[in-house]
């Protein structure tokens, strides 16, 4: 074996070892669903980012800024990761609260009704069982790629990988091994993106290049590329378009099982708001590692084909060796740590969502049933072809369409009843994959502003409003409401209010201070190389890219602040 499947191989090896061992403390269905609700802030965060990350940023996204679109990527804030403070502060909290097994079996518990916990599974099994397909497709095309062995034998050896410690220790094996492949991957990158800028000449000297050589079309303006061979006419399309991916992505990470059910975890509310903050800066900073890095290789090889390989090729071609090898090792557990987490949700969402109602739910009977729906993946990779359309059509907004409305409504609305979380939900989910399942297969042309994700949510709401008003929620619903809202006497703790208020003063200081990083370091390499700098070397603020660097500013100090105050008022002691 060469030096890259050797050290994927141990690093695998060594996380189903890890996995594995972690079963051996797994006593009872509280353990294998939810840790026993004692995981610290570390685990919380390894577990929130690695679940997120796959395959799709590594090689996916990175094609992406590749191809043209760096600028954007780096320039505009990050509005999807504003789901996680806000997630963690007006749902994720109040879910922990509830102390169920399942972000499903919270919905059945809210709305005193089994028909919501058993849609809000299907969604799931669906959702992320689609996913889970996807993930282990991408994992196995890409060990082939990397060992020269059969798909056929890869997608073995990925389900393998995985399967074997989920199905055993469940979620205190998965949030152990993620933050593992969470550390490892967030290490390879550092180094990775560290010698490649040190090989290019640095930072500012990479932006001006890019932009004096100008090797993709505007590769590096706010934009990125547009126009003619993109999908998108001018410059507002594309941000309209990027506007309402982000929003609903950041819905995403507020409310979607395999980020909310991370909260169900956690050892008091505490962990779950540092955890959510701090989870968005390590996503933010790793969004910047690896989309500035797809970008940046352009200097190095600008007609990289497929551009999803660009990654892989720089870790083969403009790295050591050793650090090419972590990284590719890091890639591939970022696919195994998603694939992990979406086996066990979907899991434990047949056995707790759609059969709990038959019977007491049991270890035993867990176990078979993932081990079921972990087989049935297992054929489905073997018989068909990767499709990157699952993606599209079942996972990630489908969820902001679908959750997002119910999952927000369940903790501060009083109206909302089980009839309209039901329909809600089932509407916001069809109207999603409907438009989009269309307009992939080319029967439809959708504008930006009617993204799939957007005309799902607002049906959503909708239909919960149209079906909600003909009634009124039941005692137990609203009983239920009142409970969840009384704050744990043992979280209204000042010691621990004042170390959790530290995380939001990080948000105000990182809107405060990523502004002038961005007109230093980007904005202006940026007009050097475009030559539309100021003759005396000040920057042009006839353009569009000085103002938009203060987006982060008028969208994190806001939040940061909001996210303060809740904190203080909500868990400060009695008086």
């Amino acid at each position: 074996m060469d030096l890259y499947t050797t050290t994927i191989a141990i690093s695998v090896l060594l996380f189903i070892a890890i996995g594995s061992y972690a079963g051996r403390k797994v006593k009872n269905i509280d353990d294998y669903f939810v840790a026993g609700r004692r995981a610290p802030t570390l685990l919380i965060v390894g577990t929130l980012v690695a679940s997120v990350f796959s395959t799709s940023i590594f090689l996916g996204e990175a094609g992406f800024t590749y191809d043209g679109q760096l600028g954007p990527y780096l320039l505009l804030p990050g509005i999807a990761v504003t789901g996680y403070v806000y997630g963690a502060l007006f749902f994720g909290t109040f879910l922990r609260r509830s102390r169920a097994s399942t972000v499903a079996e919270f919905f059945g518990q809210r709305f005193a009704s089994h028909k919501v916990q058993q849609i809000s599974g299907v969604t799931i099994v669906l959702g992320l069982g689609g996913y889970l397909l996807v993930v282990t497709q991408g994992a196995a095309i890409l060990i082939s790629d990397l060992t020269n062995i059969s798909y056929s034998t890869a997608v073995v050896l990925a389900w393998i990988s995985y399967t074997g410690f989920t199905l055993y220790s469940g979620s205190r094996g998965v949030i152990i091994t993620d933050t593992l492949m969470f550390l490892l991957f967030t290490i390879a990158t550092i180094a990775f993106v560290g010698y490649l800028l040190n090989g290019l000449g640095g930072f500012e000297h990479t932006i001006e290049e890019l932009t004096r050589q100008n090797v993709k079309r505007d590769i590096t303006a706010w934009h990125g590329t547009i126009g003619e061979g993109t999908e998108w006419p001018n410059a507002w399309d594309f941000l309209i378009w990027l506007v309402i991916i982000d929003l609903a992505w950041s819905i995403v990470y507020a409310v979607s099982p395999w980020q909310s059910s991370r909260h169900l975890m956690a050892k008091n509310e505490h962990v779950v708001l540092r955890a959510a903050i701090y989870a968005c800066f390590a996503v933010i900073f790793m969004q910047i590692l690896i989309y500035g890095a797809g970008g940046f290789i352009n200097l190095a090889k600008y007609d990289i084909d497929p551009s999803e390989t660009v990654m892989l090729w720089a870790a083969k071609n403009l790295v050591p060796p050793l650090l090419g090898a972590l990284l590719l090792s890091g890639i591939v557990a970022a696919a195994l740590s998603s694939a992990s987490t979406f086996l066990s949700l979907v899991g434990f969402s047949v056995s707790n969502d759609l059969f709990s109602h038959r019977g007491p739910v049991r270890l035993g009977t867990t176990r078979i049933l993932t081990g079921i729906v972990s087989l049935t993946v297992l054929g489905l990779s073997l018989v068909l072809p990767p499709n990157v359309f699952w993606i599209m059509l079942f996972i990630g907004t489908v969820f902001a369409s679908s959750w997002g409305p119910v999952g927000f409504m369940s903790i501060w609305s009083r109206r909302i009843t089980a009839g309209g979380a039901y329909w809600g939900m089932l509407v916001g989910l069809l109207a999603n994959i409907i438009p989009a399942g269309l307009n992939y297969l080319g029967l439809i042309v959708l504008p930006s502003y009617f993204e799939p994700a957007l005309l799902g949510t607002v049906a959503g709401i909708v239909t919960i409003w149209l079906v909600s008003r003909g009634s009124e929620p039941s005692t137990e619903e609203r009983h239920y409401l009142e409970k969840l809202h009384d704050t744990p006497a043992e979280d209204r703790d000042k010691k621990q209010t004042r170390i959790t208020l530290i995380a939001p003063g990080l948000l105000v200081a990182y809107g405060m201070t990523m502004p002038f990083l961005l007109l230093h370091y980007y904005v202006a390499p940026f007009q050097r190389g475009k030559g539309s700098i100021l003759a005396d070397g000040n920057l042009n603020w006839s353009e569009a890219e000085p103002w938009i660097a203060f987006g982060p500013a008028a969208l994190f100090i806001p939040l940061g602040l909001i996210a303060g105050l809740t904190i203080w008022r909500r868990y400060r002691p009695e008086q």
